[in-house]
Formats: C-alpha cells, sequence, structure tokens
C-alpha cells in the first residue's frame, strides 16, 4: 500500500477535533479538488510501498487510542480493508476520512464522509471527471447507512452552505450530523470565513468545525 506520510498529532477537523491521533495517509485519489491541500497525495501522489505488517508496527509505536485513515482517497487504497482489520485487531478507534465516492466493507468506528461540493471542480482536463464522480448518491447512503458518521462540508463562499444543506437533506442526514468547516490553509483566511460560518451554523442547526491543526502549526505535513 502507497503511504503518503504517518504521523502523530491531534485531530483538527470535525466532532473528534482535539483528540491526539495517529494519521495514516494513503497516497491516490480518484478527485482532483481545485483547493487540495494535500496534492502530495492526490494531484502528484508520492509515498512508499508498505506493507500492512510495517504499517501497523509503526502505530503500534504511537501512544495514541484513536487512528485516522486518510488520504487522498483511502477507499480506494488496495488492501483497504485488512489494514482497518488490522488496526481494529489493535484496539484503537478509527475514523475514516472519505469523499464518499466509493463504498468498501472496511471496520470503522467513525466515517467521516466529505462529499465535495461545486467549489472543488478545478479548471482545467481534471473538470470533468471530477464533476462526473464528486457526488455518487449510492455510495453516500451505503456509507450512511453502515456506519456511524458525520458530513464534515469545506466551505468557501456563503452560498456555500445552501449547496451543502440542499445534499445534506437529500441524503436524509439529521442537522446534528452535519458540519460545517471553512476552506483554507492559512489562519488569516480561516479566520476570516470562520466568523460568517459559525454564524450561518447557528441560524441553520449545523455544526461548525475549526481547521485547528493549521492554526496550531501551519500548512504543511505531518501535523
Amino acid at each position: 500500500m502507497k503511504i503518503a506520510e504517518l504521523f502523530y498529532s491531534i485531530q483538527g477537523e470535525g466532532s473528534l477535533a482535539g483528540v491526539p491521533s495517529v494519521f495514516i495517509r494513503t497516497s491516490g485519489c480518484n478527485l482532483r479538488c481545485a483547493w487540495c491541500d494535500t496534492p502530495y497525495a492526490s494531484w502528484r501522489p508520492e509515498g512508499a510501498e508498505l506493507a500492512i505488517a510495517q504499517i501497523l508496527d509503526e502505530v503500534k509505536r504511537i501512544p495514541a487510542g484513536h487512528v485516522v485513515v486518510t488520504g487522498g482517497e483511502p477507499m480506494i487504497a488496495p488492501e483497504i480493508v485488512p489494514l482497518t482489520e488490522g488496526l481494529r485487531g489493535l484496539g484503537l478507534h478509527i475514523t475514516i476520512e472519505t469523499a464518499g465516492t466509493v463504498f468498501e466493507p472496511v471496520a470503522c468506528d467513525l466515517m467521516s464522509i466529505s462529499p465535495k461540493l461545486s467549489n472543488s471542480t478545478p479548471r482545467d482536463r481534471w473538470a470533468e471527471p471530477h464533476e462526473r464522480l464528486r457526488i455518487q448518491p449510492g455510495a453516500l447512503r451505503d456509507l450512511m447507512g453502515r456506519y456511524e458518521y458525520q458530513l464534515k462540508f469545506v466551505i468557501e463562499k456563503r452560498e456555500d452552505a445552501d449547496e451543502a444543506r440542499a445534499l445534506a437533506e437529500s441524503l436524509g442526514a439529521p442537522r446534528g450530523r452535519v458540519i460545517l468547516m471553512p476552506e483554507g490553509t492559512d489562519a488569516g483566511r480561516l479566520r476570516e470565513r470562520s466568523v460568517w460560518l459559525a454564524e450561518i451554523c447557528k441560524e441553520r442547526g449545523f455544526r461548525f468545525s475549526p481547521r485547528l491543526h493549521v492554526e496550531l502549526y501551519g500548512n504543511r505535513r505531518g501535523t
């Protein structure tokens, strides 16, 4: 399995923000988000080929009770199912961060689904395949039906919140499972967007998520 990075940090997003966690970032993605903050795992996939046993050995050295399998898109990674089963065998709480375009019967305690809104579509040759793949209602419903989940939307402008609400309602997601998070990779932009986004969350009953790791460490790898 190609792994872009494996590190120990805190969860910066979603309902478990602030929880110390091991992060396993798989390399490779079936989407190409315009604002992607991990191009080394999607646009230009990097990393080393590691056996599942090697990954598990690295995880066992880290004193954490939570593990986050992220990407890229981890659900397209070869051997994602046996990897998560191995993590389950270590007794860890498993979060999988996915765009929700693919279903696999993984071991998972929290399916953190981030459906990509229209603000993610790039303006190059990737636009058509990205737009065609970014929302897969069947896969989304399968994931939501099988796992404890959260729907986490990346918000760039105020209108994005309307798009997120429409999609969440079409999927039958309760408002308490819908999380809105500002797009941005620097503290200034995140702060500016967070102010108005928090008000939208208050008005509509959605949850607000910071990008705590960016606020603490900046936009760099291994955090």
